[in-house]
């Protein structure tokens, strides 16, 4: 790997670190470089990373400045889709090279459509057809309304990532859907070597939300967002293995990967590579701030397959949080409703940002 950083080093446990941010810079050419250097093979969006591009510099000024005559909404839009398609084209040679197992952007749905399952599943195919790129992937929230959804847009060819996972039984319920809507594919008729998808499951906010319901002191602070991300990739594992499984896999399915979301140390006393280190394995995809990026430069020690590791342990973890008087149940169904309003916030920020910048232009 001479000349590469140390995230590229993922790659050869069999894990795919992508890029956590998009800007118009990168979607511009920046981007070549962390793929050159680091490894990159795939970035992801959300509407509070577009919140930021917008709202800094003046990178979408001129393109904002053209677009007076439209709405705010469809000017966010219009933006969000060029920026994708830089992307996309930037790291089409990553997925002619991996044969579409990588090189992947992610685009999500308005997170104001997270309980509207209809609305969701046409949005996303309005998104597929109009970015246009085989590496795109939209990215539709785990909630009980988007699991249809999710079922949907597989079955319609189209690659999805699924956000804002943090229950193993949510991520089961997940599972599920992508074998249901591959299994309609076929029914159709259609191939689904060619359709892909990733299980986003939330780390540190795990931890983030649980710490404070422990004691101060308590053994078990700073654990449960491993133990839990361990226990999902043991699931995964499980899945993979079952005869529903193997039928679509013989017919070309392609795995659905868990990603590795929200994996930037938010507690000081962790170590910054924390939900980076504990979570290497095959099959898996990790999604790096440029802050996980920079601590990496220089990393040792990272471990093939660590996410395998200490899975007693992980489950003893886990059953613990009960004792020491925590309701796991409502950590996740707490995260979950949080996540869905945090981007909801800020995708309404955007949009207001937009429309006060554009009264200055």
């Amino acid at each position: 790997m001479t000349g590469q950083s140390d995230v590229a080093k993922l790659n050869e446990f069999g894990q795919s670190p992508w890029y956590d941010n998009l800007t118009r810079s990168l979607a511009r050419g920046g981007l070549q470089q962390l793929v050159d250097h680091d490894g990159i093979r795939g970035v992801t969006s959300n509407p509070t990373i577009f919140e930021k591009a917008m709202g800094t510099g003046s990178d979408y000024d001129e393109q904002l400045r053209s677009l007076a005559d439209a709405s705010v909404e469809d000017a966010y839009w219009t933006m969000v889709v060029d920026d994708i398609q830089g992307c996309c084209d930037i790291l089409a040679g990553v997925y002619t090279a991996t044969k579409g197992l990588d090189g992947y952007v992610s685009v999500e749905v308005s997170p104001e459509l997270a309980r509207d399952t209809q609305a969701t599943i046409e949005q996303a195919r309005q998104l597929w057809s109009r970015i246009r790129r085989p590496n795109l992937m939209i990215k539709i929230p785990a909630t009980l309304e988007g699991l249809p959804a999710i079922t949907a847009v597989l079955a319609s060819a189209i690659n999805v990532n699924v956000t804002l996972i943090f229950s193993l039984e949510r991520h089961q319920a997940v599972l599920d859907a992508h074998v249901a809507g591959l299994e309609q594919l076929l029914a159709f008729g259609e191939p689904i070597n060619n359709v892909h998808s990733v299980a986003s499951f939330f780390v540190s906010r795990v931890d983030t939300e649980t710490d404070p319901r422990l004691p101060e002191g308590h053994a078990l602070r700073g654990k449960a967002a491993v133990a839990n991300a361990k226990l999902a990739y043991e699931l995964f594992q499980t899945h993979c293995a079952t005869p529903r499984w193997a039928a679509l896999a013989a017919a070309g399915g392609a795995v659905q990967r868990p990603l590795w979301a929200s994996t930037s140390t938010k507690n000081p006393d962790y170590s910054p590579t924390l939900y980076v280190d504990e979570l290497i394995g095959p099959n898996t995809v990790n999604t790096l701030a440029q802050a996980s990026v920079d601590a990496l430069q220089s990393h040792q020690g990272l471990r093939a397959n660590s996410v395998s590791e200490n899975l007693a342990t992980a489950h003893a973890e886990i059953d613990g949080l009960a004792a020491a008087g925590v309701d796991f149940a409502d950590v996740t169904a707490t995260l979950e409703r949080d996540g869905v309003a945090s981007f909801a916030k800020s995708y309404r920020d955007a949009l207001a940002t937009l429309e006060a910048k554009r009264a200055t232009l």
